[in-house]
């Protein structure tokens, strides 16, 4: 994978200290800030459009949803590798000096190659925090990872003032969503569905971003008992659980039936089982974009809308 080293380096008499961050269980060094990094997915490229670094972009990859409005004229400069998962040739391709992905699986043998092949043909390569809570201090929230991403991020890029700003902006919206959880009256129950594939739904489980967004504004995740972040459930477990509140993703560039939140909202109105629901029948359903129940830059949007939703919906003061 020489096409992968193509990382510009200090000339002789000019050496600076290498920065390094920890990634996954990863030591990532490196001797200047990225030049042609690509993203896996979109929620990477958003959060490095976010620090004001589509100049430093070769490539994006994995789009979901529509990309944020205030993203798109930065979006546009980069080039799009491909609108699905990325494959290990497409990534030779464009020649990065860096790799960054918000799951450790889209680092596989069938897609890009492994972190350790990356790693051996020179190529660094960063993984999300949020996907590695394991690797983390004791007590880290996902949004504290999340923030994290912003920091190791900013010191790689030497972007810090941008990525400081971001993590103070995203940490205000984090309390002023917390501030509701002191005003709840009844705990609302909430299911979040992500995807539906073969009928089957995938809803947040424990120790995601969801089940954190549910506990910031005093809700209960209905499916915190299931120790995954995304298993694949029933739709009779949905039912039983009987949810005060559904969240549905909106993911329609994925193009697959059940991605949309038009699909989900169909299948739960239509089904005998689901259409009983009191959050549907009485329509308490929220649509979000999709992306946001991932580690993204624009989490703390749905945490928001959630928060929002509980107010409206009576459940807080």
């Amino acid at each position: 994978m020489t096409g992968c080293s193509g990382a510009p380096r200090p000339s002789a008499g000019k050496q600076k200290a290498n920065t390094v961050v920890r990634s996954c269980g990863q030591s990532l060094s490196v001797s200047e800030a990225p030049h042609r990094a690509v993203t896996l997915d979109q929620s990477s490229t958003e959060t490095l459009l976010a620090l004001g670094l589509a100049d430093r972009m070769a490539g994006t990859s994995y789009l979901k949803t529509s990309i944020a409005p205030r993203y798109r004229t930065d979006y546009k400069k980069v080039p799009v590798l491909s609108p699905k998962t990325l494959t290990s040739e497409q990534l030779r391709a464009a020649n990065p000096d860096l790799a960054v992905a918000s799951f450790a699986e889209l680092y596989g043998k069938d897609r890009v190659g492994t972190r350790k092949e990356l790693a051996d043909s020179g190529l660094p390569s960063y993984v999300s925090a949020v996907d590695c809570p394991h690797r983390s201090k004791p007590g880290m929230t996902p949004f504290d990872l999340l923030f994290q991403d912003y920091e190791n991020l900013g010191r790689m890029f030497h972007a810090e003032r941008r990525a400081q700003k971001l993590i103070d902006s995203q940490r205000k919206s984090v309390q002023r969503a917390q501030s509701v959880r002191k005003k709840i009256r009844n705990k609302p129950s909430v299911v979040w569905i992500y995807s539906v594939f073969d009928g089957a739904p995938y809803v947040a489980g424990k120790g995601g971003l969801p089940s954190e967004m549910s506990r910031l504004v005093g809700a209960e995740n209905a499916f915190d008992d299931v120790d995954e972040q995304w298993p694949e459930v029933s739709w009779e477990a949905v039912a039983d659980r009987d949810p005060d509140l559904i969240v549905l993703g909106d993911l329609p560039e994925l193009g697959q039936p059940g991605d949309s939140a038009r699909d989900k909202l169909r299948m739960l109105r239509k089904d005998p089982l689901t259409s009983k629901l009191s959050a549907v029948r009485k329509k308490r359903v929220l649509t979000v974009p999709g992306i946001e129940m991932d580690p993204s830059v624009r989490s703390v949007h749905t945490l928001g809308l959630l928060a929002e939703e509980t107010k409206d919906r009576g459940y807080a003061r």
